[in-house]
């Protein structure tokens, strides 16, 4: 009985991650395939080939991207922009889908700095991301204070705390790895660097 336990634990640390991390990739080819893809089978008679609509997305989106920055386009596409940013529901929606998008790829992106959170009385450390290093620019008694992205474990959630800086302490470890660090419970630890004491 315990050879059997045995290997079918090894089984499941082996098969599971696979299979999840194909599912994942499988369901967002499939939602990213099918946003143009409804619009490009019907012209193809039957030879829909599976990546055509996620090709077709690409394309737009760099089409768009490249029509920003020309003159007449980018005047319109800014029209366009303070056009939603004046309606308002949509500008709530707009704004904020918007400015998180450029936190992750924009030329000034947020949740770049990892860093360490030292909670007050029991000493204890959350590890986070900063996402606002000036809060005194929003609201001036705050001034004293930074906004601090807490992702929590095992789902895709998370709590914004205004913190001292004083309590916040940069870590010198990458975006990629501290995310992986939050949402495993803390299971997935780096090999090469630890942490500095």
């Amino acid at each position: 009985m315990r050879f059997f336990v045995k290997h079918f634990l090894n089984g499941m640390l082996t098969i599971v991650p696979i299979l999840l991390a194909v599912y994942v990739c499988y369901k967002v080819f499939t939602v990213l395939d099918g946003l143009l893809g409804q619009y490009v089978r019907p012209y193809l008679d039957g030879r829909y080939i599976p990546g055509l609509g996620l090709l077709a997305t690409v394309a737009l989106i760099t089409v768009c991207g490249w029509l920003s920055t020309q003159y007449v386009s980018g005047r319109l596409i800014r029209l366009i922009d303070r056009l939603l940013e004046s309606i308002p529901l949509m500008k709530t929606v707009y704004s904020v889908t918007k400015d998180t998008i450029a936190s992750f790829v924009g030329e000034k992106r947020s949740f770049s700095q990892v860093v360490l959170v030292t909670m007050p009385e029991s000493g204890w450390k959350c590890l986070g991301f900063m996402s606002m290093e000036d809060v005194g620019a929003w609201h001036d008694p705050l001034a004293d204070y930074v906004a601090v992205y807490i992702p929590q474990a095992f789902q895709v959630a998370g709590l914004t705390l205004l913190v001292p800086k004083k309590q916040v302490e940069v870590v010198d470890i990458s975006p990629e790895e501290a995310m992986k660090f939050i949402l495993s419970g803390g299971v997935a630890v780096r090999k090469q660097k630890r942490l500095p004491q």
